[in-house]
């Protein structure tokens, strides 16, 4: 009831084809027997990647940065079998890799990435997927999209959550790269399970970062009114806020959150991206990320070959309801 309450907010073009969800969850019944079978590495040899960041941080450009350097990711394709990717993973290779290419049978697929999205999502079977339904697969979330982390350990499939990271990256032979955000308030929970991973915090200047956030409220659900993203543990209180306070709040919380997660995270499982900075230079992100990798015994063979540079989108925000948002929540945090 509560998901379906959720999901009549949305604008048209934004709601969940019905026909496709009960098609999925038919398919992914079907073979969840023969992953099961597959379940066998308890630990990823290969480094997971998590990007974390509150809302319109740069967090889904950064995944499709990641994506043209050759990381693996969660597609769109692989998002329809959000119950066995490790199956996704081997169907993924098998039509698209050019190892199994056979007279260019299947070169229908898009596997060019373009730097665009809405709202986070991007269009083209081999572009990165959001991958929420893998995770809340897992994830016993209610109302609230949290719980402390003692509850997540006791709750948690952790055996198969790890193992079928741990499928995915040995069908692959790569690291993983995909969005964390859903455990931006659990990032030690990640990080007491997975060995080999790097948390990426994506930042962007916070009075951009809101008004971004407010476009994307208005774009998908038709109003600045109505909550968007994640509901986080201080979800309650700012819905008692006008809509620029609780953007604001909400970007406010999810940093500091990531900001204290971080603290006990070794520095070779951690780095900062500031979007703006990213944008131009992003070479210089990508020596860091590569000297963690190789901290953690990933050797990244290649020079960079990525972009030199991308547009940096809201350099300036004069909206006086964000501005005077923005100095009543951040007066007292203004370094988060």
């Amino acid at each position: 009831m509560y998901k379906n309450m959720e999901e009549s907010k949305r604008v048209e073009n934004f709601k969940r084809n019905s026909s496709l969800e009960d098609f999925l969850n038919e398919i992914n019944n079907d073979l969840w027997e023969t992953e099961k079978n597959l379940l066998k590495i308890a630990e990823p040899d290969y480094p997971l990647i998590f990007v974390m960041g509150s809302l319109r941080s740069g967090s889904t450009l950064m995944m499709q940065w990641l994506v043209n350097l050759g990381f693996a990711c969660p597609t769109n394709m692989m998002s329809r079998f959000y119950k066995t990717p490790i199956i996704a993973s081997k169907i993924q290779l098998l039509l698209t890799d050019e190892r199994y290419n056979y007279r260019n049978e299947l070169r229908d697929f898009n596997s060019e990435i373009d730097f665009s999205s809405e709202n986070g999502k991007t269009k083209g079977a081999l572009s990165p997927n959001e991958f929420w339904y893998f995770w809340r697969r897992f994830l016993p979330f209610k109302e609230l999209d949290y719980l402390p982390t003692s509850e997540l350990l006791e709750k948690v499939d952790i055996d198969t959550f790890r193992a079928e990271f741990a499928g995915i990256v040995d069908v692959y032979q790569k690291p993983f790269a995909l969005k964390g955000m859903i455990l931006n308030y659990n990032i030690d929970f990640l990080d007491k399970i997975f060995e080999k991973a790097i948390f990426i915090y994506t930042k962007r200047d916070p009075l951009a970062n809101i008004e971004s956030a407010l476009k994307a409220r208005e774009k998908q659900l038709g109003s600045i009114e109505e909550w968007y993203s994640f509901k986080i543990p201080e979800y309650t209180e700012l819905k008692k806020l006008n809509p620029y306070e609780q953007v604001a709040g909400q970007i406010y919380h999810i940093n500091k959150a990531i900001k204290s997660g971080l603290k006990n995270v070794a520095e070779h499982k951690k780095m900062t991206v500031i979007y703006e900075e990213f944008c131009e230079n992003p070479k210089v992100f990508y020596d860091e990320l590569k000297e963690k990798l190789r901290v953690q015994g990933y050797e990244m063979e290649n020079e960079y070959y990525g972009a030199d540079s991308f547009e940096i989108t809201r350099k300036s925000v004069d909206d006086t309801n964000i501005i005077e948002a923005y100095k009543k929540i951040y007066e007292n945090g203004k370094n988060v």
